[in-house]
Order: structure tokens, then sequence, then C-alpha cells
């Protein structure tokens, strides 16, 4: 398993530098010390940690349940639409989803900048890509 060093594992879970220091010195992420005497967090340890810590989603404000597991709360930050189609934009936490939809289906949702919406992805293919190609 790879070991990832202090910044690394702190652009890994969103958080800072420090904000990552302060829970190796508490000892709720453990650490060790690589060839070079830095301080690095294996990364199992830190696949853990992230689950265990994951920020809560944001409430749905529809209240209905659905099968569709992946589900983004947010704000619509662009809808650009033409006659037929409607490409929207929102930002869900420190993810970016954009959706293609009718233009009507848009205008019908009141989809525009500021408003709050849901993103529900549901998708039988989904691409797991690994840095340079690597592998664990």
């Amino acid at each position: 398993m790879p070991a990832y060093r202090i910044r690394e594992a702190a652009e890994l879970l969103g958080v800072s530098d420090d904000t990552v220091r302060r829970w190796t010195d508490a000892g709720a992420l453990p650490t060790a010390k690589d060839d070079a005497g830095r301080l690095v967090v294996d990364g199992a340890d830190l696949a853990v940690f992230a689950v265990e810590h994951a920020a809560g989603a944001a409430p749905d404000p529809s209240g209905v349940g659905r099968s569709a597991r992946n589900r983004f709360v947010g704000l619509v930050t662009r809808v650009v639409a033409d006659g037929v189609m409607a490409q929207v934009e929102m930002q869900c936490g420190p993810h970016r989803v954009v959706s293609l939809m009718s233009s009507e289906a848009a205008a019908e949702l009141g989809l525009a900048p500021g408003s709050r919406a849901v993103a529900v992805v549901k998708a039988t293919t989904v691409i797991v890509e690994t840095p340079d190609g690597a592998r664990a």
C-alpha cells in the first residue's frame, strides 16, 4: 500500500496540512517515518480514516427515497440554454457537476444560478483511473 506525505493526505481529505498534523498529533491518524525520515500516512489507514470522517452529505430537500445512491446537493452556478438543450452546472461541495437536459426541463425546474438542486447520478459505468497508470 502506498504511503502519503502529510501534504498529500491533506489534499486527499480536502483539509489543510495543519488539520492533518493535529489529527496525527492527537493519535487519530497513525503515521510512520519514510526512508527520508518524513512523516507519512499509510494508504490503508488513510482510506479507513477518510470513510470514518467523511462529511455528511447536505440534506436532500426533496425528502424522496430513491435507489440512486450518488446524490449531490448543491448550488446551480450556471445555466446555458438554447432552443432545445440546456447545460446546467452545479457546485456540490468540492465537486463540480454538469448536466445536459432539455431547455424545457431546466425552465420547469426553475434552475438558475444560486438555486438549490440535487444532482442524482445513476450509471452502470464508472471509470477509475490511477495517476500515471500506477498500480497500488
